[in-house]
């Protein structure tokens, strides 16, 4: 791990810190009929300020997709089970947050096969992109705090894989259908036989230090 004793000025320069004295926010989305993100676990903001100099708020902000509120945020959490659409103001808001420097991360939750094709859905239409690329394993979001040479998967033999988009050079969104919820530290929260990656406390620490750091 290499320390990031720099990060909060390139924060400020950036206007990546949010205005609570330099503290870094993250959104958890509410959005679409009903839906919220709420059954995922915020532990990894946690051992972000514990292994780096960023400085966190240890509990998520929920937000409205559709509300201006978002723009408040550098990086937001998008997670859930079942079908679902966006609305109109939801997919111009989620398009112009990428655009302007904002970063989501998104999960199936317990690896939910409906979840991932609503998303992906939404993406491509809101984003005008064919598929989301596959992050290969030499790409530094493995890298960025903890080394990480594998995704192992909770159910099964075999390895995980996360998913991303580009805008101009700059990856603004990671994605994993097998599930990044850290569900050992989301209390009255489960996998409910779903694939979780084993790893998902470091995976997540490494994509946050990733998105405010490019």
């Amino acid at each position: 791990m290499k320390p990031l004793s720099i990060l909060l000025f390139f924060l400020f320069l950036s206007g990546a810190a949010t205005a609570k004295e330099g503290i870094v926010q993250c959104a958890n989305l509410i959005y679409g009929p009903g839906k919220t993100s709420t059954c995922f676990s915020d532990e990894f903001l946690s051992a972000v300020q514990r292994e780096t100099s960023i400085v966190t708020d240890r509990r998520f902000k929920p937000v409205k997709l559709d509300s201006d509120d978002l723009f408040l945020y550098p990086f937001a959490i998008m997670t859930g089970e079942g079908d679902f659409s966006l609305s109109p103001k939801e997919r111009t808001n989620l398009a112009r947050y990428l655009s302007e420097g904002g970063f989501l991360l998104a999960s199936a939750g317990c690896s939910n096969s409906e979840w991932d094709r609503a998303f992906r859905r939404e993406i491509k239409a809101i984003l005008k992109v064919d598929e989301l690329a596959q992050i290969s394993g030499g790409h530094a979001v493995y890298s960025t705090v903890y080394r990480i040479d594998d995704l192992g998967l909770a159910k099964s033999e075999g390895r995980g894989h996360l998913e991303g988009i580009e805008q101009d050079g700059r990856l603004v969104l990671i994605y994993s259908a097998d599930g990044l919820n850290n569900t050992a530290n989301a209390p009255g929260c489960c996998c409910c036989g779903g694939n979780e990656l084993t790893n998902s406390l470091q995976l997540n620490v490494n994509i946050l230090a990733y998105a405010l750091l490019h």
